[in-house]
């Protein structure tokens, strides 16, 4: 993902990374949150791989037209998770977009006419860093948490498989034929564009990273920020691995009891 100049230092700012480091002291955070849509609320929200794949690729304009930085996130077939960075009518609006799309998605493809019209959204705001480093651990780690048969950098519809690895790299061979992602919607005209990937607002000499229909997640992802969040790969895979669901709930963050306004003027 790029990030200009001026965002990058209102993200340091704001996340305490121009701060010098103090080991067990945390470092108050701002214009961070946890949104999740309540896994009760449907039976369903992707049926097959195909509807994961689109809904990864949807990803990319929602988050162009908010304006928000993402930081993390996890597609499961009943419920989302996202970790983000900007203002919080932004953010709600990003998230609330990407269901109302996921909704037209869900009728045009399986006729499930207004499927998560019922949906229930919560959001939890993210205070220090040591929240921040365990929300991300929480959400990565939800396919391991749902019982799946996938490490948490394995899982295929998530951000998971992101930090601390090869660049242009996308998690099993499966999914990139081990081959680097490459600039293949350069090759596709508009119409090719909309049919593959399902959506507008891509420009024709966009060098938008892709492989096998899918959208490298790391164009769309602050790959870089979460980085330093963590500062090391060392520390990145000891607070996955030990990072418990309790330690969301003990700090307050009963996600299914919160909820949130659809905002007024949705992203367009």
């Amino acid at each position: 993902m790029k990030i200009s100049d001026q965002l990058l230092r209102r993200i340091e700012s704001d996340l305490g990374l121009n701060l010098a480091f103090r080991k067990g002291a945390d470092i108050p955070v701002s214009n961070c949150w946890h949104f999740c849509t309540d896994g009760n609320s449907v039976d369903t929200m992707f049926y097959d791989e195909q509807d994961f794949i689109d809904g990864m690729n949807r990803i990319y304009p929602v988050s162009r037209s908010s304006g928000v930085v993402i930081l993390a996130f996890v597609l499961m077939d009943t419920h989302i998770h996202f970790i983000l960075y900007g203002a919080y009518d932004d953010c709600n609006a990003f998230i609330h977009e990407y269901v109302r799309r996921t909704s037209m998605h869900l009728a045009h493809r399986h006729n499930f006419a207004k499927k998560l019209r019922n949906l229930s959204i919560s959001c939890q705001n993210i205070g220090t860093d040591s929240y921040l480093r365990t929300a991300i651990c929480y959400v990565l780690r939800n396919p391991v948490a749902a019982g799946l048969k996938f490490m948490p950098y394995d899982y295929p519809w998530s951000s998971g498989s992101l930090y601390f690895r090869r660049a242009g790299y996308w998690t099993s061979a499966h999914w990139s034929g081990n081959q680097v992602f490459r600039d293949e919607l350069q090759n596709m005209s508009c119409r090719e564009r909309l049919a593959v990937f399902k959506m507008k607002g891509l420009d024709p000499d966009s060098g938008v990273l892709s492989a096998g229909g899918l959208i490298f997640p790391g164009e769309y992802v602050a790959i870089g920020i979460v980085e330093r969040l963590f500062r090391t790969c060392r520390n990145f895979n000891y607070l996955l691995g030990v990072c418990k669901e309790e330690d969301m709930h003990s700090i307050g963050s009963e996600l299914s009891r919160l909820s949130v306004p659809i905002p007024r003027t949705p992203a367009s």
